[in-house]
């Protein structure tokens, strides 16, 4: 996975690329983790993500719960593979997909 993060103002954009699974979901939540609080709002584009796991999902709920008092949490560009796990865990209820 690689991970190409951009702020501008307070907003944090984040270009993820390739599987988010078990081995590099810890990697994007301490990354999300370091910018939480100074960050009015996150963005994260999915259109490069190839694969996300349970682990990947939690570390979308941390996102979500971390953003919800602030800007919020928005995801762009999901793929309908994604998008179909999205639908199946409830995670397309909860989340604010574009």
């Amino acid at each position: 996975m690689t991970i190409n993060r951009k702020e501008n103002n307070g907003a944090y954009i984040y270009e993820i690329e390739g599987r988010i699974d078990t081995l590099t979901a810890p990697e994007l939540e301490a990354d999300i983790k370091g910018v939480a609080d100074k960050a009015e709002s996150l963005l994260l584009d999915f259109a490069k993500v190839e694969y996300i796991s349970s682990a990947g999902l939690r570390v979308l709920l941390f996102a979500h719960k971390a953003m919800s008092k602030k800007g919020g949490l928005k995801l762009v560009n999901v793929g309908e593979d994604i998008m179909e796990i999205f639908e199946v865990t409830g995670f397309s209820d909860i989340l604010s997909i574009e």
